[in-house]
């Protein structure tokens, strides 16, 4: 928010004590925010190089000139004052880049003891079914506390996560179907339920020969039927886990189309539960972005623009809707080029103000290690022009962004606005 007592100067008037709104992006200049109070001449002369004839001053916060200071070596003034600065944004930027390293590393922490219960659900469902229920019940009971109880979720993208699509899978659908679920306003108890189907909708593909357990086109017309057969044997299993009913009705409708192109049933409309629509549409999604040979894999924008353009009527409307206003128009994993022709990837999407995701950007002058997050939200002089297949960037963008092969999400609190500008 600009100040209302701020006015104008010619940046050849500007002094050390001023204080400064820059009207610039974020990204435009090197200092930790765009207002401040000068501190070192080297200050003046980067905010010279910005190419203002004019800046804005806020009289009431500059220091008035002093006597005192004018008697103080200015070249020794100068370096100290020029040192703290540095120092102060070298301690910012290595919070920042802390705090986004321990999120990442707490999202896939999580995301990799889910696959490891899941592998062990596998393991148990055939001969222990109903111990194998607790633990399962007991990570989605977690799951839907954190998203009921803090506030706004992000999506997030996770690096190349250890583990097969068989364990991946399910982990995905997990995550996604709950925050789908949250968006349309399903209450705790059916956001359990809605987990319970999502994490075991696929246990029936324990029963199948290893062939089979993931659809390809060029199966047979008997290959599909075996493959179809995961569903029931999924309902058998879930049964001898003594699931709950609306548990067992999601999992039995989790490939049912509205427009009664699915299986096992050939359902239609308003036949399918809201669990059911939900996660017919999480499983086609995941399964495009990670289909089982990754070289036919779809990013996770064309997945999206896929299943709108071309499957819109196999999907319920108001589902389709919500997934896509939460995910956005580049969901996490999404390969983008900037207005300003720059590349970078998605990694992040506030589940609830989808519009402005947060990317690393290509920067050839940045270690990757170093990279930063930025949240597209709170710079709007940057925006995305269009997604790009992985194989379509330059090689050093290609190197340096690193897109997965295999698309892992998990949910993590939504950063909060930026009020600082506001509170200057």
């Amino acid at each position: 928010m600009k100040s209302e007592e701020s006015v104008w100067i010619d940046v050849a008037l500007l002094r050390v004590g001023h204080y400064v709104e820059l009207d610039v992006g974020w990204m435009a200049h090197p200092f930790p925010t765009g207002s401040f109070k000068i501190s070192s001449p080297k200050q003046i002369e980067v905010i010279k190089g910005l190419g203002k004839k004019q800046v804005r001053v806020v009289p009431r916060k500059s220091d008035e000139p002093s006597a005192e200071a004018a008697d103080v070596p200015s070249e020794a003034a100068s370096l100290l004052t020029q040192e703290q600065a540095d120092a102060e944004q070298r301690r910012l930027r290595a919070a920042m880049l802390t705090a986004q390293e321990r999120s990442l590393i707490a999202c896939e922490r999580r995301f990799a003891e889910s696959v490891r219960l899941y592998r062990k659900t596998m393991d148990m469902v055939q001969s222990q079914p109903k111990l194998a229920t607790e633990p399962c019940l007991g990570m989605v009971n977690t799951y839907v506390t954190e998203l009921m109880d803090n506030g706004e979720a992000a999506i997030r993208l996770l690096s190349e996560a250890a583990g097969d699509k068989s364990a991946m899978h399910p982990v995905n659908v997990t995550v996604i179907s709950l925050l789908l679920g949250k968006a349309m306003g399903l209450n705790k108890a059916e956001l359990i339920d809605l987990g319970m189907a999502a994490f075991l909708h696929d246990i029936g593909k324990v029963k199948l020969p290893d062939r089979v357990r993931w659809l390809e086109d060029n199966f047979s017309s008997a290959e599909y039927r075996l493959y179809q057969e995961h569903v029931p044997q999924g309902l058998a299993i879930g049964k001898g886990m003594e699931l709950r009913s609306p548990v067992l009705l999601a999992m039995l409708q989790h490939h049912e189309m509205v427009d009664g192109s699915g299986f096992p049933s050939r359902l239609r409309g308003d036949a399918l539960g809201t669990s059911g629509r939900i996660l017919a549409l999480v499983n086609r999604y995941d399964n495009l972005c990670n289909p089982s040979r990754p070289g036919s894999a779809l990013t996770p924008h064309e997945a999206l623009s896929l299943i709108f353009a071309q499957f819109k009527a196999r999907f319920d409307a108001v589902t389709l809707s919500a997934f896509i206003r939460m995910m956005g128009v580049y969901p996490p994993g999404s390969v983008v080029q900037l207005i300003d022709d720059r590349f970078g990837i998605v990694v992040s999407v506030n589940s609830a103000r989808p519009l402005k995701p947060r990317i690393i950007l290509h920067e050839p002058g940045v270690a990757r290690a170093e990279a930063l997050i930025l949240d597209l939200e709170k710079m709007p002089q940057l925006g995305i022009r269009r997604s790009l297949k992985p194989g379509n960037l330059p090689a050093a963008a290609l190197d340096y962004l690193a897109p997965r092969q295999r698309i892992a999400y998990f949910f993590e609190q939504a950063a909060e606005p930026d009020t600082a500008s506001a509170e200057e």
